[in-house]
């Protein structure tokens, strides 16, 4: 279920799938992420258990992927906002983050909890699909039409910011999120960093994209 907004809907279990998040968010900072708490939640929102069940074939880990995909969409809308394409490239990914965490602070306990589910080895390539997914969706939002070795770079170092900034959100108890905004503000600075010394090298001759960029020709066929 991964990156899959523009078929979301379509298969007529959209209503099911929100109205079991809701409760699922509300009983999971109790519970955790459990098949206990999944019971309860699909129960509490009247749904029935065939139902649930074609909503989300996989359960929690179903859950889980849906509520970041939902996430992932107010992200692009956010970023397609007016004023948006006006600012900076560093402040326009510290805004996209930023608007991440903004939709998750009211279900903070709850992100925290998933984080915990998501950490554990068996979860291991969900939680990087997740991350790789969120990646994406922001450098869509920002144009990004890279199709060499550029498009795996990016969405590898971004998804280590996301990541890591989110820890440190979790960690953070202060009002304002001080640290946090800090911490993000010089992980992409460090990108930024990064982004100027493969530009110096590719000016000496040394093009890092070179080597592997036919791998990126097979995710987008020429002319998308």
């Amino acid at each position: 279920m991964e990156n899959s907004n523009e078929s979301r809907g379509a298969d007529g279990f959209e209503e099911a799938r929100q109205a079991i998040l809701d409760h699922c968010l509300a009983l999971a900072p109790f519970d955790g992420w459990t098949g206990r708490m999944l019971d309860g939640a699909i129960l509490a929102a009247n749904v029935d258990t065939a139902t649930a069940k074609a909503a989300f074939p996989a359960g929690v880990r179903d859950v889980i992927r849906y509520w970041s995909a939902t996430v992932d969409e107010k992200i692009a809308e956010a970023m397609a906002a007016p004023g948006f394409a006006e600012q900076r490239i560093r402040d326009k990914v510290a805004g996209a983050v930023l608007t991440r965490i903004d939709l998750l602070r009211v279900d903070k306990e709850a992100v925290r909890r998933s984080a915990a589910v998501l950490a554990a080895p068996s979860m291991a390539h969900v939680a990087t699909r997740l991350v790789w997914a969120t990646a994406d969706t922001i450098w869509r939002g920002l144009g990004d039409k890279s199709t060499d070795f550029n498009f795996y770079s990016k969405r590898a170092i971004l998804s280590g910011v996301i990541t890591s900034t989110t820890a440190r959100w979790l960690a953070d108890s202060s009002d304002d999120e001080a640290a946090t905004n800090a911490f993000l503000r010089a992980r992409i600075e460090n990108v930024m960093q990064i982004e100027k010394i493969k530009a110096q090298a590719k000016k000496f001759g040394f093009d890092p994209s070179a080597p592997i960029g036919w791998l990126a020709k097979m995710r987008y066929p020429a002319g998308r």
